[in-house]
């Protein structure tokens, strides 16, 4: 199949804005006669439902949790980027275009980019108005902050809890079509195959995660926002949850699949513990703003604290290694997140790791702290203030600014980070990969479209920080509504599609048949054994340092586990059982 990207022509600062003005349109009418099924309730798909609605048409939304408001979009925490400028620092539609495709390291579809950066700023202007509660400076303006990769302040946030708040802006737009009966909520469901008829996508097959039941659902038009697959990896900071089924059956179906090997190792996050663990803890990349990265210079200062016979607290400034300050110093700590993980791996590859395991380096808020704090004392006057009273000042400001997430770190490491520096560790956090769509959002599958994270086309080689939520909600909420209306402007006289069709029979079958194989295969490991055992191979051969060698023998070893998985797996419970 020959890809078409259908990426406009003409100057790329005009080509999103001409391209609305010439595309089909679905007048209200025709809307009401149109059903479109949309695959999960994070940020993306939860926008997408809720403009959808708003726009007329009849929306069916999948949820696999028990309400759009546990959807993984509700653990992020640092911000999302906007081109508003509120700081006059400088930026910009193209500075934020820029900085966008050149973290990616240029291999991004520049046109989606450059239309993410012209409607970023439209995306605050709606979460604002839906009451999302971001932050702001003292004189009641929108505040920003710095996040990697960029020279400006863009990024506007709630706190640490950037994701839950805009999710609740979304979910509450939803709430209201839902009040009026334009979104049919299907909530405890699992999509496990989409339903071709006559080449286009008309439906999918869901399974009850209540009843167990298997259910057919047809639609104009499906629409996929579940998400990536960072979960291959076993451990990683996504909820375990965000399993990936939805984007891989459609990939199983048609839909191409472009740069899966683009995975986000997030610099910052709580390292592993122990075996035992199913995931990750991130810790926002806004801790980057004031926390400074380092390790001991002396090997003999680490084997001290690995020993416990020091603190790091103990050691002067002379005798912390500061590497991305020393390394990177036009961007300091706020480098890339590519870039700041490859630093922190190859310091603790050279034995510089400071836990136990040897895969830890410190985050650390002291000089912050104590900048803050001087500050503080002079807007209240108190001169000769002590270092303690210093610090007692300084520490609130960091708290306003970061209170949850060290909060979220002490009870996690039971650890203070008030008083000792965090200690951090790259881990799986986003995939760039994605299946492949074209500019209006649509995969190789006519009528199946795809938004968000588990898509390819907006991130290149990597994520800036910060560029996730707004991705996700450009698409749902300014993007998708335009362009799927252009392809549904031929179906207003298709009429109701029936699920009764010999398309749906087939697909429901082949799940049934594809449940009943793994209740009846008595094998003797878990589900949960082939998962770990796939996420070691995947880290160790396909994790941040990759090579020949290496990725031949991932290859061979994936296909040796598969094997052993169709022949040895076991699966508990009966076929109606949430198993």
């Amino acid at each position: 199949m020959a890809l078409d990207s259908k990426v406009p022509k003409g100057p790329i600062k005009d080509k999103w804005t001409d391209y609305k003005n010439h595309i089909n349109l679905v007048n209200p009418a025709n809307k009401r006669n149109i059903d479109i099924i949309v695959v999960g309730t994070g940020l993306a798909g939860g926008s997408a439902s809720a403009t959808l609605a708003e726009l007329g048409y009849n929306v069916k939304a999948f949820a696999y949790q028990d309400s759009p408001r546990r959807a993984h979009s509700i653990a992020a925490q640092g911000g999302i980027n906007a081109a508003k400028n509120y700081q006059g620092d400088g930026d910009s539609n193209y500075r934020l275009f820029y900085d966008t495709v050149k973290g990616g390291d240029y291999r991004s579809r520049e046109a989606n980019v450059y239309r993410l950066a012209e409607v970023s700023a439209n995306i605050i202007d709606q979460c604002v108005a839906q009451g999302v509660p971001f932050a702001r400076d003292y004189g009641g303006l929108l505040d920003n902050r710095s996040f990697g990769g960029v020279l400006v302040s863009r990024t506007f946030y709630a706190k640490g809890q950037t994701g839950q708040q805009l999710l609740l802006g979304a979910y509450s737009a939803m709430n209201r079509q839902i009040a009026r009966g334009k979104i049919e909520m299907f909530n405890r469901h699992e999509m496990l195959d989409i339903v071709i008829v006559d080449g286009k996508a008309r439906g999918i097959i869901a399974r009850n995660l209540v009843t167990g039941e298997i259910e057919r659902h047809s639609a104009h038009a499906v629409v996929i926002a579940s998400g990536g697959y960072g979960n291959v990896y076993f451990l990683s900071t996504n909820a375990m949850g965000s399993n990936v089924t939805a984007a891989w059956k459609i990939h199983k179906k048609g839909a191409y699949f472009a740069n899966p090997c683009y995975t986000q190792i997030h610099p910052t996050c709580i390292p592993r513990s122990g075996d035992y663990q199913s995931k990750l803890t991130l810790m926002s990349e806004s801790l980057r703003n004031d926390g400074r990265i380092w390790v001991p210079k002396n090997m003999e200062d680490v084997m001290a604290i690995r020993e416990g016979r020091k603190k790091p607290t103990d050691l002067s400034e002379e005798q912390r290694d500061y590497y991305l300050e020393r390394r990177y110093p036009a961007f300091g700590n706020l480098v890339p997140r590519d870039v700041a993980s490859r630093a922190a791996k190859e310091r603790c590859d050279a034995g510089y790791g400071v836990n136990a395991t040897g895969e830890a380096v410190y985050l650390d808020f002291a000089s912050a702290i104590t900048r803050y704090g001087k500050e503080q004392a002079k807007i209240h006057n108190i001169t000769n203030a002590s270092d303690a009273k210093i610090y007692e000042l300084g520490q609130k400001i960091v708290e306003e600014k970061y209170g949850n997430l060290f909060q979220m770190y002490e009870k996690i490491v039971d650890q203070d980070p008030y008083k000792t520096p965090m200690m951090i560790y790259p881990a799986v956090h986003y995939t760039m990969g994605g299946v492949w769509v074209d500019y209006n959002l649509m995969t190789t599958i006519p009528g199946c479209y795809c938004i968000g994270e588990a898509n390819f086309s907006d991130h290149g080689a990597n994520r800036l920080g910060a560029s996730a939520l707004m991705q996700g909600l450009a698409d749902g909420y300014f993007v998708l509504p335009y362009t799927i209306g252009d392809y549904l402007a031929d179906d207003i006289r298709t009429g109701k599609i029936s699920t009764d069709l010999p398309e749906f029979e087939a697909a429901e079958k082949e799940v049934s048949d594809r449940i009943n194989f793994f209740i009846n295969n008595k094998g003797t490991k878990s589900v949960d054994y082939f998962h770990k055992k796939l996420g070691n191979i995947m880290w160790n051969k396909c994790g941040m340092s990759r090579n020949e060698a290496g990725l031949k023998e991932a290859i061979e070893e994936i296909s040796e586990l598969r094997a052993e998985f169709w022949k040895d797996v076991s699966v508990p419970g009966g076929d109606k059982e949430f198993n």
